[in-house]
């Protein structure tokens, strides 16, 4: 074997992983080979092999009677041991339930991997709209400058190098996707100020979102989280970003801890 296909090959097995880890969600807590299989157009015998090495990794539980798999805590706690504030202790899962809850929508995480933006965690909510949510799910990765996300992460990047970012993704840009500059700028600023943003969703599809910045992050690794919704959901920006804003501010009371007399 060529020495310069190893990565690549590792590359590959590492991508159908997340992919696997990625299926499972609140509409899919079991997946079966074929589910697998169909939704990422892979080869079904390799998929079984991967589905029983993450069985053996006690990444998944499999049952032996209907022959699915499920997720095991392992996999949600392997990551979350180093993280810190509100992804390590839970409370970020807590808030993308509770705002679905109250809503009803769709609830988003977004990250920033290099000059794009990514859904981190996608939940779909019980009475979002299924043709503006359609395709959408966690992993997707798009431009910084194409969406309403990205142009909140492009927010936390100091004015001195965004410069730089900006004009790097614009030139990368497709001729339909190139923007003006100081526009772009202004609108970023706009985000930076406000810690908000209010527009189109992105990642090809319909929707829109009304999203915050998550308090508490890293400047160079920032994560945002927003309500995504359709135009027939018929909802009020206003009062999704009330929502918004008082579910992050609950944030800091959940994080007290009274520690017993013992404690060091």
């Amino acid at each position: 074997m060529p020495v310069g296909s190893a990565p690549s090959n590792k590359a590959k097995i590492a991508r159908r992983v997340i992919e696997v880890l990625e299926f499972f969600d609140d509409t899919h807590r079991e997946a079966t080979v074929m589910d697998i299989v169909r939704r990422y157009d892979r080869p079904q015998s390799s998929t079984s092999e991967l589905l029983s090495s993450l069985v053996e990794l006690g990444l998944l539980y499999k049952d032996p009677n209907s022959r699915s798999y499920s997720l095991a805590p392992r996999a949600a706690l392997i990551g979350a041991a180093g993280q810190t504030g509100i992804v390590r202790d839970g409370r970020l899962v807590g808030l993308v339930d509770r705002l679905a809850a109250q809503t009803g929508l769709s609830v988003a995480v977004f990250g920033r991997v290099g000059l794009k933006s990514q859904i981190v965690s996608w939940h779909a909510g019980p009475r979002a709209s299924s043709k503006a949510m359609r395709g959408l799910h966690g992993g997707l990765q798009e431009p910084l400058c194409d969406s309403a996300p990205g142009w909140l992460l492009l927010s936390t990047i100091a004015p001195t190098r965004r410069d730089g970012v900006l004009r790097r993704l614009n030139a990368e840009a497709a001729e339909d996707r190139k923007f003006a500059v100081p526009d772009m700028t202004a609108r970023i600023e706009t985000c930076r100020e406000s810690g908000h943003v209010r527009g189109k969703l992105g990642f090809g599809s319909q929707a829109d979102v009304v999203a915050a910045l998550l308090p508490g992050q890293d400047e160079s690794h920032p994560l945002a989280i927003g309500i995504v919704y359709g135009e027939e959901d018929r909802v009020s920006r206003e009062s999704l970003l009330r929502c918004l804003d008082d579910a992050i501010e609950g944030l800091a009371s959940l994080s007290k801890v009274e520690k017993l007399p013992t404690a060091a």
